[in-house]
């Protein structure tokens, strides 16, 4: 399969370069200095064990340069997936063509959908923390590397199934889960959870765990969500803010999150489809979601945007 990189950060560049070592067809879009290092040097990967270069089969930032393709891998922010509907509609003009939305949030599949049609949508999570640490670089600490996607109705296909198979032999980890909007919403609790306290507090995952203090105020992040997701009619495992608490536990002390990095910078952040989200889908169902919205609300304060009081 041919597959494009949309959006070649964290997620996207780390996943597109060990795709590319493993001799698969990808392709990249990017931008500004970024796309013009890769374009001259390549794409250096550096984990914690190596470091190595990639070169994409092409490199632009012009759909046009690309013809239609098997699937893309769409590593934009939440916040711009609505604008790239016509550049997704050129891309996925083959019948089976996919778009597997790395973002984290239980949004993005929807808009996908009224942008494109719903065949040509799967719904995906990942899961690696890695960075752009400099043009034409993507910094990666740790193993977590996931991929989980499927077909919306959660049937098998053969294209989610060729799919899992290249990104296994690419030293990725590939699954095909029963439930993907279940596992959607599990992301989601994990990484709003985190991302909020982490942006709140400016602290690493290793301070907020170590701090008996903002580890509660995770844990309650976490539970508001699980309760959230009850409400809204996708069922969660009893036992899964204890789960993903032991997860947070095994995470590289130093890790950050994309939003808290944004916020730090100066940036546009996620801010809208993570914490935005959680209070703003509560209030469809009339529950209360407290954490969040302390959060959600100081933030909102801190980069200057308007947010619910």
């Amino acid at each position: 399969m041919h597959l494009v990189v949309y959006g070649v950060g964290g997620a996207g560049g780390a996943f597109g370069a060990q795709l590319i070592r493993a001799g698969e067809r990808i392709s990249f879009i990017a931008r500004g200095a970024h796309l013009d290092r890769i374009r001259a040097a390549g794409l250096r990967l550096t984990t914690d064990n190596e470091d190595f270069v990639v070169r994409p089969e092409t490199v632009t930032d012009d759909v046009a340069d690309l013809p239609p393709v098997d699937g893309v891998l769409l590593g934009v922010k939440a916040y711009q997936v609505v604008g790239l509907a016509d550049s997704l509609r050129q891309l996925l003009a083959n019948e089976h063509a996919f778009v597997l939305p790395l973002q984290n949030g239980v949004e993005t599949t929807d808009a996908l959908v009224e942008s494109v049609g719903d065949q040509h949508v799967l719904g995906a999570l990942c899961g690696t923390v890695s960075w752009v640490s400099a043009p034409g670089r993507i910094k990666s600490l740790g193993t977590a590397n996931i991929i989980r996607f499927g077909e919306l109705d959660n049937r098998r296909s053969d294209r989610t199934e060729r799919l899992r198979q290249m990104l296994e032999n690419a030293g990725i980890d590939a699954e095909i889960p029963a439930d993907i909007r279940a596992a959607q919403w599990e992301k989601f609790l994990f990484v709003v959870s985190v991302g909020g306290v982490a942006g709140l507090h400016e602290m690493t995952v290793g301070e907020i765990r170590s701090n008996p203090k903002t580890r509660r105020q995770l844990e309650q992040c976490m539970r508001e969500i699980h309760t959230l997701a009850g409400h809204r009619g996708v069922l969660l495992s009893p036992d899964l803010v204890d789960k993903t608490m032991g997860f947070v536990d095994e995470l590289p002390y130093a890790a950050t999150t994309s939003m808290q990095r944004d916020i730090a910078n100066n940036k546009p952040s996620e801010l809208e489809a993570w914490n935005g989200a959680v209070v703003r889908l509560a209030a469809e169902v009339n529950i209360e979601v407290p954490a969040h919205q302390q959060i959600y609300t100081a933030l909102c304060q801190r980069v200057g945007q308007p947010g619910s009081d």
